[in-house]
C-alpha cells in the first residue's frame, strides 16, 4: 500500500475494485464505510459481485471478468477527453503521458461497454466521480492480480492515480490488500525468486557482494530462482527433484489441482513445515512441526508496511519449533552453521542488511509499529509514500492495451467461474476448519449462481450440482443469490473436498507468474 490503512478513511472518492473487503478484510472495510458514512467520501465499486459494499457506494460497475484494462482505459480517456487530469503532476512527476494518451484515445465508453458490458454512461460517471476528488483512492485485491493480465490490471491503476495526481497525498493512492497477515513481510524479507530484502535484485552485483561480506560466503548465485507456479510443472516433468514447502497448502490453493498433484506425487522428496497435518504435509515424505503466530516472538509487517511486534502467548505443542530454529538446523547440517539466540537478533541482522528496515528495531517498536522505508534509527518512518519522488525519479506511465483472459465459453463451457474467500475461513481452511463455531456457519463448499442460471440449467437452491471445466469436476452446494450475475458462478477455495482449483485454469500472468484464478469456463448440471 502507498498509503494507511486509517488514511483510506479521510479520501475523498475511492475506488474499490478486485476486492470483497468486508468477508476478505473486515477490518479495514470498516475504515471505508466510516469514510462514505461519516465524511461522505463517494464509493465506486468495480466487482461482477453484488458483495456487500455495493450497499455503501454511490456507483457500481459490474465488469465481465478479465476485462479490468479496458474499463480503466475507458475511465483515463474521459478523464482526459474532458480535462480533468492533473497537468502540472503529469508534467512535474511523471514520464511517457503522450504514449498513454494514445492509447486510451480508442477506449472511448462506448467501445469499453462492448468489452466489459459496463454500460456507457457509468463509465463516464466514475471517472468524473474519481477524477473530481481533492484526493482518491484505490483499492485492490486479488480480483486485479489473479488474472493473466494482472501485471498489465496494477499498471493501469498505477496510470490512472498518477493522471489524477493521487500517488503522494494523504487519502490518495495505490492500495493493494494483502492475503495474509505478514504476506508483505514475507516479501520484504526477500520471498521472492528475483531479490534479497528489500526488493534488492540478486543480480545486482553491489548488492551481492555487501551479503557475501556480510554472510562470510562467496559465490552468491546471480540467477533468479523459480516461482512457485513454475516449480510445479518441473517437478511434473522431473526436471525439479525436491520441494520443501513453509506455511503453505499448494494442494488447495494451486490451480488445476489435479495436475498439481501428479506433479508433487512425481518428486523424490518432498519436505512440508507446517502447524498443522495440511493435505500437502500427508504427501510428504518428511513433516517438520513448527509454532504457530501465538506461540512465537517476533514481527510482523502487514499491508500498510508497519513492522510490528508479536510476542509468545501460550506454550508450543510436542516438538514444535521457531520456524527459524528449523531452518537453522538444516543450514548447519548442510555446512553453513547458523544460530542465533532470539528473534531480536535476527531483527538486527535484518536491519544490517535491508535497507528499508535499517532504522527499526525492537525498542522503537515496543508498542507501536512503524512503517517502512525506515532507513535509519532517528527516522520516524514512511506512513505515505512518493510525496517527493517515486523510487526511479520519475513516475513511468505504460501504454496498456485490453488483452482478453486465456480461457473463453463456449458451447461445451457456457458460464465462467471466479473464486475468492467466505468470511469464516481463511485461504486453504488450514486453521479455520479446525474451528468449531466457523465450521458451523460455513460447512461446506458451494456455488453461487444467479435466479436465471439455475433456471437454465436445472438445478435447485439447496440442491448438489456438478461443477466441469477442462481441467476437472466437483460436486458442491446450489446457493442462488443475487450476488451473482448472469453467465458467472462464485465458488469458494478453502473446502478441499470440493476444491474449486480442480477447475481453475494455470495459465500464467508473463510477467508475475500468477495463475488466472478469477477466470474459467466451466459447465453446470445435476449432480447425479
Amino acid at each position: 500500500m502507498t498509503n494507511t490503512i486509517a488514511d483510506v478513511e479521510t479520501a475523498d472518492a475511492i475506488l474499490l475494485t478486485g476486492t470483497n473487503t468486508t468477508e476478505n478484510h473486515p477490518v479495514l472495510s470498516t475504515f471505508i464505510k466510516r469514510a462514505v458514512t461519516k465524511r461522505g467520501a463517494k464509493l465506486i465499486v468495480v466487482d461482477p459481485r453484488k458483495i456487500k459494499l455495493t450497499e455503501f457506494s454511490d456507483q457500481w460497475l459490474r465488469p465481465a471478468l478479465g476485462s479490468d484494462v479496458a474499463w480503466i482505459n475507458g475511465m483515463m480517456h474521459v478523464i482526459i477527453k474532458e480535462g480533468l487530469h492533473d497537468k502540472t503532476f503529469i508534467e512535474q512527476r511523471t514520464e511517457k503521458f503522450e504514449e498513454v494518451k494514445a492509447v486510451v484515445e480508442k477506449y472511448n465508453p462506448e467501445k469499453v461497454e462492448e468489452i466489459t458490458g459496463i454500460p456507457a454512461q457509468s463509465i463516464i460517471d466514475a471517472a468524473r466521480t474519481y477524477a473530481s476528488a481533492k484526493a482518491g483512492a484505490i483499492v485492490y485485491c486479488m480480483g486485479i492480480t489473479q488474472h493473466t493480465s494482472g501485471t498489465d490490471n496494477v499498471k493501469s491503476l498505477a496510470n490512472l492515480a498518477m493522471l489524477c495526481g493521487n500517488l503522494g497525498i494523504y487519502g490518495g493512492g495505490v492500495n493493494p490488500l494483502r492475503g495474509q497477515n505478514n504476506v508483505q513481510g514475507a516479501c520484504d524479507m526477500g520471498g521472492l525468486p528475483n531479490v534479497f530484502t528489500a526488493y534488492q535484485p540478486v543480480t545486482n552485483d553491489d548488492v551481492r557482494k555487501s551479503l557475501e561480506t556480510k554472510w562470510g560466503v562467496t559465490g552468491m548465485s546471480a540467477k533468479p530462482g523459480l516461482t512457485a507456479t513454475q516449480m510445479v510443472p518441473k517437478a511434473h516433468d522431473g526436471e525439479l527433484k525436491a520441494l520443501y514447502v513453509i506455511g503453505e497448502n499448494p494442494l488447495v490453493s494451486d490451480p488445476d489441482l489435479n495436475h498439481a498433484e501428479k506433479s508433487l506425487k512425481n518428486l523424490e522428496f518432498l519436505v512440508v513445515q507446517d502447524i498443522f497435518m495440511t493435505e500437502t504435509a500427508q504427501l510428504a515424505d518428511v513433516v517438520l512441526p513448527s509454532r504457530c503466530f501465538a506461540e512465537k516472538d517476533g514481527t510482523f509487517s502487514n499491508t500498510e508496511r508497519r513492522v510490528q511486534r508479536i510476542r509468545k502467548a501460550v506454550e508450543p505443542p510436542g516438538q514444535a519449533k521457531y520456524d527459524w530454529e528449523i531452518i537453522c538446523d538444516i543450514a548447519t547440517r548442510m555446512g553453513y552453521p547458523m544460530s542465533y539466540n532470539d528473534p531480536k537478533q535476527i531483527m538486527e541482522e535484518i536491519a544490517s542488511v535491508t535497507p528499508s528496515y535499517a532504522g527499526i528495531t525492537y525498542d522503537r517498536i515496543e508498542e507501536v509499529g512503524i512503517h517502512w522505508p525506515c532507513p535509519n534509527p532517528s527516522h520516524p518512518g514512511t506512513p505515505v509514500l512518493h510525496t517527493q519522488q517515486f523510487p526511479r525519479g520519475k513516475g513511468l506511465f505504460h501504454a496498456i492495451e485490453y488483452q482478453p483472459p486465456a480461457e473463453n465459453t463456449d458451447n461445451e463451457y457456457p458460464l465462467y467461474l471466479t473464486t475468492g474467500r467466505v468470511i469464516y475461513h481463511y485461504h486453504t481452511g488450514t486453521m479455520t476448519r479446525k474451528t468449531e463455531g466457523l465450521n458451523e456457519r460455513s460447512p461446506e463448499s458451494f456455488v453461487e449462481v444467479s435466479k436465471q442460471d439455475a433456471d437454465t440449467y436445472g438445478i435447485q437452491d439447496g440442491a448438489m450440482a456438478m461443477v466441469s471445466s477442462r481441467r476437472g469436476k466437483i460436486s458442491v452446494r446450489v446457493k442462488i443469490s443475487d450476488k451473482a450475475v448472469d453467465g458467472t458462478v462464485f465458488i469458494p477455495f478453502h473446502f478441499a473436498e470440493a476444491a474449486a482449483n480442480k477447475l481453475t485454469n494455470a495459465a500464467l500472468d508473463p510477467v508475475s507468474k500468477i495463475p488466472e484464478f478469477k477466470v474459467c469456463a466451466i459447465k453446470i448440471s445435476k449432480a447425479a
